[in-house]
């Protein structure tokens, strides 16, 4: 599941999501059809990719990453190190997190996804997706997989399905070792049960042609290289100013709510 902006811990009125901003032109937004402003910080050469950003003409550089001034051997996490961190952590909050969570938007439904995790090499890697461009919305976006929860089934019983669904995860092999805490998204309406799911090692997996044009595994390692990493800041419609944390991997920007997920997922486990 992708999506763009987090929301407060209320859904104020004027609430608008950064591509809700460009398509009507708003003020401080590129107009449509124009082309949005770069990074605010230089992108490192041979990383990004072609996610379409609707970067708003006023953001600005926000600070380093959490975990910049940690020693190389505190940023090679295990899934032993994951485990570990989610036992401390505890209960995923429902509401006053820092970045997303409140009450759906009216007409907004549960969703919930999965981080999956497995060891190789000695280092925990993530399982990401990146959507195809045919799609509705959030094209191309690299993202976990995920999506609604249906009627009838809990949010982790959703973000097992989805995962079959879009990348032939087998429910059955999927150790579920803690939840992050929740989000919700401007853009959609809708809040986000994230659950972090250990696998006995690298999947075999199967994308589906209408949702996934690729499957990525990114060691977390990796993820924690300062250098990397990008924070903006960016003011919205009625003066919002959200914190948007960007990834720099080889051929993908990873941005928006997933971002934000593996940001948490991060200081979590660097931060003891």
């Amino acid at each position: 599941m992708a999506d763009g902006d987090a929301a407060g811990t209320e859904w104020p009125a004027a609430a608008v999501s950064s591509r809700e901003a460009v398509e009507r032109g708003l003020s401080g937004w590129p107009r449509p059809g124009e082309a949005p402003p770069g990074p605010t910080h230089p992108v490192p050469p041979g990383r990004g990719g072609d996610q379409r950003i609707p970067r708003p003409l006023n953001a600005v550089a926000g600070g380093p990453a959490p975990w910049a001034d940690l020693p190389a051997e505190r940023r090679r996490p295990t899934v032993a190190d994951v485990r570990a961190a989610l036992d401390r952590k505890g209960p995923a909050r429902p509401a006053e997190v820092e970045l997303m969570d409140g009450p759906p938007r009216p007409g907004g439904r549960p969703s919930a996804v999965l981080v999956p995790l497995y060891d190789e090499g000695g280092l925990a890697h993530v399982v990401l997706t990146r959507r195809t461009w045919g799609l509705r919305t959030h094209q191309g976006e690299v993202s976990f997989p995920g999506g609604r929860v249906e009627p009838g089934e809990t949010p982790v019983e959703g973000a097992r399905r989805e995962a079959y669904e879009e990348i032939g995860l087998d429910p059955a092999e999927v150790e579920i070792v803690g939840e992050l805490d929740h989000l919700a998204t401007v853009a959609s309406g809708s809040w986000i049960s994230p659950f972090v799911g250990v696998l006995p090692g690298r999947p075999a997996t199967r994308p589906s042609p209408h949702e996934v044009e690729a499957v990525l595994h990114v060691a977390l390692a990796e993820l924690l290289d300062p250098g990397l990493f990008r924070e903006e800041r960016w003011t919205f419609p009625g003066g919002r100013v959200q914190p948007i944390t960007f990834f720099e991997l080889v051929g993908d920007t990873v941005w928006g709510a997933t971002a934000s997920l593996l940001r948490q997922l991060l200081v979590a486990v660097t931060h003891p």
